[in-house]
């Protein structure tokens, strides 16, 4: 088996929205199992766990699906579009919660930031300077 390739932002963003979506038991192993369906990319639990973004959605995600022990009795749904509406609400309250954890994990770092720029006497005109003009023509 070949190594796969370093996770890039695109393929975190692909495999925290697996975890949105995820219902039933959750491990590190379905998860790569997962992964592997869908991208033909195969992951250890070490790679996948050294990435912030990941393992929050993973702890959430695992603590979602073992603390709702009814969730298995919409299994039961009487039509495919009411089963695919109820899959479809739980993946986007999942999505949810992903991104207010997120969310609040920003605005922790940016209370920091923000106390650090006033400890140093920076204020928020300099701080909001844009930032300058990439030259990108081709060197010679």
């Amino acid at each position: 088996m070949t190594r796969a390739k370093n996770l890039s932002t695109v393929d975190i963003e692909a495999i925290v929205k697996i975890l949105d979506g995820w219902s039933g038991k959750l491990t590190w192993d379905l998860l790569i199992k997962a992964i592997a369906r869908r991208s033909k990319a195969v992951y250890t639990r070490q790679a996948l766990n050294n990435h912030e973004r990941i393992k929050n959605a993973f702890a959430l995600r695992k603590s979602a699906v073992t603390g709702k022990p009814g969730s298995s009795d919409i299994k039961g749904g009487s039509s495919s579009e009411l089963q695919a509406a109820l899959e479809r609400i739980a993946r986007l309250e999942g999505e949810n919660q992903r991104l207010r954890m997120e969310n609040n994990r920003f605005m922790e770092k940016f209370a920091t930031w923000a106390y650090n720029a006033h400890s140093r006497g920076l204020n928020e005109a300099f701080l909001s300077q844009p930032l300058p003009i990439v030259n990108r023509e081709v060197t010679k």
